[in-house]
């Protein structure tokens, strides 16, 4: 144990305004002789937690390597010595927060900041979606917003989202000027931090939220999907049924042990819909209701799933891209105009909906804060279960409007005497079975990832399930649609695959996309069943060329 690292502790420790972490802290440093807590006081001062383009995101706890108060002081007087350099010195910021543990912490002390900087600040009344917060900024003229928020990550976690003044997330350069603003911060002791002078809001932006959700919807249209809804522990419900309520739909079952906000989140491993077992109680209570279909929002609902009945009579989660095309269609049949567009992780039936729609199409890099960029957006989607379906009220992702809109859907097939399986086969007659799939590694040492990587790129492969790749592109290097980026897309005779490290959690991505002709109804089994064989194949020929 080095002297220069107890130093560094005791210098953090001095001035951490959370009793919390400097009982931690203290702890860590009084026992630091223990080889064990050395090498955690070690870890938690390897570095600085990093500001990038999802802002900061982390496990909570002491140090400059984990969330606390301490970080998210020091990124609150980065963002407002950003502002200032921007000419915004005095605009207004306004902040939001989830249900987690911290939440309300970080949102007040990111407030105290701005007005100690000279700037404006508002709070929003309560634990909120974060949709809530990206409506909020355009709605109230703000040149920034803060969300406080880990979304879907495990509980120990949370996190601080950025947008400027277009309500969208913040991309470079802003992310690095923001960075090096937050690295000038010397001591916490130069930011001025006032007990007082920001507005906490009542729920005028909430009711013009919710006034503004009726807009996804068509005037007339059928609102009689019966609906079992999950916040998976949350701060979803209240808004969704509330926007439910005013919209006309039939009040949705709630999944009760997973109603309300609950940071421990102590019925799911990860809070995530898509994660194995997240979905178990939703089934279970429709099983017992036999509802139309099943809606789920992740803890600060900006995504949102559904899982429909399967053919054989058990529940089964929607993908991502099956949403995403599903939504497509339900909007071409409205007759919208503008522009379709998706991150390129996504599938490629998007495209062809929108050509056969004769609609605007782009794809763009991972995440909304390029989506929203989009110009003459109508419609935006991701398969990790986000959508943009109202991009005038939401630049971003909005789990509340974008179910609205699967529940119009599911009524308007159920009007029909169809069902949601019924309109992903025709999709599939009209545009082949667009078969995804993922290869996602969770680690615990990073190398793992960087090495794939590596390995990928010195030796890609020339085949994947038999099928030869017929093009590799290194993201990196960028292309003539897209900035530069860290990963890998393969083409193949019939598929896709993309390779890159999650930008918000220790993961390592890999999307996989398979398309197989279909002539007729009768082939469709078979083409799934070929679609997922290939899909099965990829998967494994290109863990075994990443070394995973």
């Amino acid at each position: 144990m080095t002297q220069d690292l107890i130093a560094r502790a005791k210098a953090w420790l001095a001035e951490d305004p959370d009793s919390e972490t400097r009982e931690e802290l203290a702890k860590l440093i009084e026992s630091s002789a223990n080889a064990e807590h050395a090498a955690e006081l070690a870890a938690r001062f390897s570095g600085t937690l990093q500001f990038g383009t999802a802002g900061l995101r982390g496990e909570l706890g002491a140090g400059p390597m984990r969330m606390n108060r301490s970080v998210v002081i020091r990124a609150a007087a980065g963002l407002a010595a950003y502002l200032k350099a921007k000419g915004q010195g005095d605009g207004l910021v306004v902040i939001g927060y989830d249900a987690r543990y911290k939440s309300a912490d970080f949102a007040r002390d990111t407030a105290a900041v701005m007005v100690g900087a000279g700037l404006k600040a508002t709070v929003l009344p309560r634990p909120l979606p974060t949709p809530v917060l990206a409506y909020a900024i355009r709605h109230l003229g703000a040149v920034a917003g803060v969300e406080v928020t880990a979304s879907h990550n495990p509980p120990r976690d949370n996190g601080y989202k950025v947008y400027l003044g277009d309500g969208s997330q913040i991309v470079p350069p802003a992310d690095a000027e923001i960075a090096a603003e937050i690295d000038a911060v010397v001591s916490l002791n130069d930011v001025p931090r006032p007990e007082s002078g920001w507005e906490v809001l009542g729920d005028e932006v909430l009711d013009a939220y919710l006034a503004r959700t009726d807009a996804v919807l068509t005037s007339g249209s059928p609102r009689t999907a019966n609906v079992v809804y999950t916040a998976m522990h949350g701060v979803g419900k209240d808004v969704l049924l509330a926007a439910f309520a005013r919209a006309g739909f039939p009040e949705p079952v709630l999944v009760a042990e997973q109603a309300e906000p609950d940071p421990a989140f102590p019925t799911v491993a990860f809070p995530n819909p898509e994660e194995p077992g997240a979905m178990d109680l939703a089934f279970a209570t429709a099983r017992r209701t036999n509802p139309d279909i099943v809606i789920a929002n992740d803890p600060d609902a900006d995504r949102c799933a559904a899982a429909v009945k399967d053919r054989d009579g058990e529940w089964r989660m929607l993908r991502g891209d099956e949403v995403g095309a599903l939504l497509a269609a339900h909007l071409v049949t409205k007759g919208v105009s503008g522009v379709f567009a998706e991150s390129i992780v996504s599938s490629s039936l998007l495209g062809r909906i929108a050509e056969a729609a004769g609609l605007g199409y782009e794809e763009t890099l991972t995440g909304f804060k390029w989506i929203a960029r989009v110009d003459g957006l109508r419609y935006g989607y991701e398969e990790a279960l986000g959508y943009c379906v109202d991009p005038e009220g939401v630049r971003d992702k909005d789990g509340i409007t974008a179910a609205l809109l699967v529940a119009e859907l599911a009524s308007v097939l159920k009007e029909q005497g169809r069902t949601v399986l019924d309109l992903l086969d025709e999709l599939a007659l009209a545009h082949g079975l667009h078969a995804t799939g993922q290869l996602s590694v969770r680690v615990e040492d990073l190398t793992v990832i960087s090495d794939a990587m590596a390995r990928l790129r010195e030796q890609p492969p020339t085949a994947l399930a038999g099928l030869a790749v017929t093009k590799a592109e290194d993201l990196n290097q960028g292309t003539e649609a897209l900035p530069p980026t860290d990963g890998l897309r393969y083409y193949l005779e019939g598929a896709r695959v993309i390779v890159r490290p999650s930008g918000t959690e220790p993961k390592l991505k890999c999307y996989l996309e398979v398309v197989v002709p279909v002539g007729s109804a009768d082939e469709l089994d078979a083409a799934r069943a070929k679609g997922a064989e290939l899909l099965a194949g990829i998967k494994k020929d290109l863990a075994a060329a990443a070394g995973i």
